[in-house]
């Protein structure tokens, strides 16, 4: 029998192919008096309606076929060659159904215990956020080679708690910075997930560390990350994968330093820039093991009442229907429009200067992002996890800010028409469009947009960003489901998160000023 979740993702999957022309699949869309169809390679024709936000047509309502068609769809677009990506797509599918068969069977339990607890703190925000989909990619509930056990116990949409487990790593292989907070169990002590444990204890050398004091924490959204107190989050390498087999969630040696020079970089632009309500979360307190499951990162957090984006359009377990509105109820007297203004106001001020200015372009999407909202209601933006931010050396020297010795060499790029795509396609439309068109109140980013760019005139970088934006015929997409699973490795950019190749309308052109485009 086929579930609500295996139709529901047959048509986002099909969705995404088409988006990204996967296999040649967008030549395939006809036209006629009845209207526009797909035609699958098997023969079946799939009825198409226009619209949607970020591409031109998607799956008419009920019109998906069954989720095996789909698959089978893809492994023949694959071919023999492309055989083993397509099955590990198959299974990061049957895995999100999965997953989302479990939360649903779970769901009115857990917002039962929120509302017990408290809704309204960062960490049960979190969990909410967990309850949403990726508004791009489709198998984004996928943690591939977790069980259902694991995932009611470590997953964020579970809202469990657990004990972390800790081991002893030969002191030579430890590169470490900042100091051990006050809850730490013992000196030089190495914090691993539960799941990655039995993958840490097979490094030579290290030993588990044995009883010492319990310290229990609960997941955010990222899952690998978990929160010990409300102003503390502490990040750790899991064995799984998300949004693609190639986007591993381990940590690679060498990430959290360049997280930190990163972290260090934004706060020297916000010291320049002392207008912005901004704030970059403290990640200097650090230590790398030498090994993708050796490492950890603690995270402190600002005071104030924090909302994470991402948890923005997510359920309320309250009377109202999401946490949003909730939010403008307790801080902008039920305003949700003034609200969304307020976010996208200081979203685009930021971004936009660190482009035009500086030369950066940052990996922060709605998960990376907050609200923090003081007593009198004042909001800032709080900005964390800024490993993939893309950054000009030649605009930075020239802004006169030292470039940064990142070792990840794909942080640094002279082209600012690849800083322009990671604009687009995180700031834009993953940060700004997906959160204020799922809230209906679209039509606020291109106002949010126009005013930002207008405060830097004529500036060369202004009038680059307002080509690849406001005025673009189409706008830069991501093609993710390739990327992270389904084409050869050497056609995929370096860093598979910034693999562009696909386009959509301009959700923009339609609404500055209230009228359509030039």
């Amino acid at each position: 029998m086929t579930t609500d979740a295996e139709r529901e993702l047959a048509g986002r999957v099909l969705e995404a192919l088409l988006r990204e022309d996967y296999g040649g699949l967008a030549g395939r869309v006809t036209r006629s008096a009845d209207g526009v169809e797909l035609v699958l390679p098997a023969g079946r024709r799939v009825r198409l309606r226009p619209g949607g936000l970020f591409q031109d047509f998607t799956v008419a309502t009920g019109a998906a076929p069954p989720l095996d068609e789909v698959l089978a769809t893809v492994a023949g677009l694959a071919g023999p060659s492309g055989a083993d990506r397509a099955a590990a797509f198959a299974e990061e599918c049957l895995a999100a159904v999965r997953a989302r068969d479990l939360h649903d069977a779970h769901r009115d339990e857990v917002l039962a215990r929120l509302r017990a607890q408290g809704p309204d703190t960062s960490i049960a925000r979190e969990t909410l956020a967990a309850f949403l989909d990726h508004p791009v990619h489709p198998t984004s509930r996928a943690r591939p080679g977790l069980t259902g056990e694991q995932l009611t116990a470590y997953a964020p949409e579970f809202a469990p708690s657990f004990t972390l487990c800790w081991v002893r790593v030969p002191r030579d292989r430890v590169a470490a910075h900042g100091e051990e907070p006050h809850w730490w169990p013992g000196p030089g002590l190495f914090p691993v997930h539960p799941l990655a444990s039995a993958e840490a204890l097979r490094v030579p050398g290290v030993e588990d560390a044995g009883d010492v004091p319990p310290v229990t924490v609960r997941p955010t959204l990222s899952m690998r990350t978990v929160e010990v107190d409300p102003r503390t989050h502490l990040k750790l390498p899991l064995p799984t994968s998300t949004l693609g087999a190639r986007n591993r969630r381990s940590i690679k040696p060498g990430t959290l330093a360049d997280g930190a020079r990163a972290e260090t970089l934004l706060r020297e632009v916000l010291a320049r820039e002392p207008g912005l309500p901004v704030l970059v979360a403290d990640e200097q307190t650090y230590a790398d093991g030498g090994h993708e499951y050796l490492g950890w990162m603690v995270r402190r957090l600002p005071d104030g009442d924090i909302v994470p984006v991402a948890s923005l359009l997510a359920p309320s377990p309250r009377d109202r229907p999401r946490v949003l509105d909730e939010v403008a109820a307790r801080y902008r007297g039920g305003d949700v429009r003034r609200l969304l203004a307020d976010y996208l106001k200081v979203l685009l001020e930021w971004n936009v200067t660190l482009f035009v200015r500086y030369g950066v372009a940052l990996e922060a999407h709605q998960q990376n992002l907050a609200l923090v909202f003081g007593p009198d209601g004042s909001v800032r933006l709080l900005v964390k996890d800024n490993d993939g931010l893309l950054c000009s050396p030649g605009l930075l020297t020239g802004a006169g800010l030292p470039v940064p010795p990142f070792a990840d060499r794909r942080m640094t790029c002279d082209d600012p028409h690849r800083l322009a795509d990671v604009f687009v396609t995180i700031t834009l439309r993953l940060a700004a469009a997906a959160v204020a068109f799922g809230a209906g109140h679209g039509d606020l980013v291109a106002e949010a947009l126009a005013a930002a760019l207008a405060a830097h005139g004529d500036h060369p970088m202004a009038r680059l960003l307002r080509a690849r934006t406001l005025d673009a015929a189409r706008l830069t997409g991501k093609a993710m489901v390739g990327a992270g699973t389904l084409l050869d490795r050497s056609l995929v950019a370096a860093d598979v998160n910034k693999h562009y190749g696909a386009t959509g309308p301009n959700y923009l052109r339609h609404h500055l000023n209230g009228e359509a485009a030039r």
